[in-house]
């Protein structure tokens, strides 16, 4: 599927393409639609106000592709013009180095806006044998040399004595999605650091600090399942012993076939997201191509929709979103109207 439409855009003619570059202020129909690429979390919110935008404007519908949020940067920070993407969909801030890929490539302006919030879920089926994790748990699990030393456990109970005697097995994100990205970030660096040692790191030597506290083993129980987060959902509803990562929408929308493994003693639900008391929770992001308000009809509408959508009692909730604090809603609202560029004096 991405790559027809890749070969669609492609073919895009030089003269739409012109019209839609520079300073975004000249010519107009090059595309009649709006394009979003990015999160696999994202994307069904991403779909809904699409459609909610579609219905409420009498306009085409935005034409939105889950291709996990590092894979949707390359292609929202190639260029500008009808053939590159007009909104980036993402489950993690942007990174400083792919703002400065955005600037190499034309893309000048990048309006970041914050449209709620999310977890990492961790779940099992709800027949498994009811997990209890904290984040060392699974850096001990999943670290690819945890603690600077070969991944050689093979059951939970070789990582914690407390825990089933059952073979590890979690599937979980690929390296080109924004969860895989959260999960290293929020949850194994935070084993990782338990260790006095291996916190220093950062400090002494931060290449080894980061491959240490974030590599992810490769030799099997860990398994990458693509950005469909669905089929993760299928697999370890049909499986007991397994354990899936993934979005908190997609363990709220699924209570019958599968439930929430408590990170540190604390429960993944809506409250405990909201107030980032669990590990996990973490803010989701839409990045838009500022050059192409002007040229792609209907991008405004379509971010406006979204400010629509965000409240307390919107839509967005209503599809499984967690809504971020009113303070936080009314700065990006302002943001939203006034398209105020991203400052990247504060990425990492």
């Amino acid at each position: 599927m991405r790559s027809t439409k890749t070969i669609i855009f492609a073919a895009v003619s030089v003269a739409a393409l012109s019209a839609c570059g520079g300073s975004g202020n000249s010519g107009s129909g090059a595309r009649d639609f709006v394009r979003g690429v990015g999160s696999s979390t994202v994307y069904p919110f991403a779909t809904s106000v699409a459609e909610a935008y579609a219905k409420s404007s009498g306009s085409k519908s935005p034409v939105i592709e889950s291709t996990g949020t590092g894979a949707g940067m390359k292609l929202f920070c190639a260029g500008v013009g009808a053939q590159h993407p007009d909104i980036e969909d993402a489950s993690r801030r942007i990174k400083k180095s792919e703002y400065e890929e955005c600037q190499k490539n034309g893309v000048k302006e990048i309006v970041e806006i914050q449209v709620g919030i999310d977890g990492i879920a961790f779940a099992e089926s709800k027949t498994g044998p009811g997990f209890a994790l904290t984040p060392t748990d699974i850096y001990k699990a999943l670290a690819a040399n945890p603690f600077g030393k070969p991944n050689t456990a093979k059951t939970w109970k070789d990582v914690n004595p407390s825990l089933p005697n059952e073979p590890i097995l979690v599937y979980g994100p690929p390296s080109t999605s924004g969860t895989r990205d959260a999960l290293k970030e929020l949850i194994l660096e935070a084993g990782c650091k338990t260790d006095a040692a291996t916190k220093a790191l950062k400090d002494s030597d931060k290449d080894k600090y980061e491959a240490t506290c974030h590599d992810i083993r490769e030799d099997g129980p860990y398994v990458d399942a693509g950005e469909n987060d669905n089929l993760i959902v299928q697999k370890i509803s049909q499986n007991p012993k397994a354990i899936g990562i993934f979005g908190f929408s997609f363990l709220e929308e699924n209570p019958d076939s599968i439930k929430g493994i408590p990170m540190s003693g604390v429960q993944p639900t809506y409250q405990t997201i909201s107030d980032y008391t669990y590990p996990g929770a973490r803010p989701l992001y839409i990045y838009v191509k500022k050059q192409h308000l002007a040229p792609i009809k209907g991008l405004q509408g379509y971010v406006a929709e979204w400010v629509k959508s965000w409240g307390a009692d919107g839509l967005l909730k209503k599809k499984g979103m967690v809504i971020a604090p009113e303070d936080v809603r009314t700065k990006n609202a302002d943001i939203a109207a006034k398209m105020t560029p991203l400052d990247p004096s504060e990425l990492k």
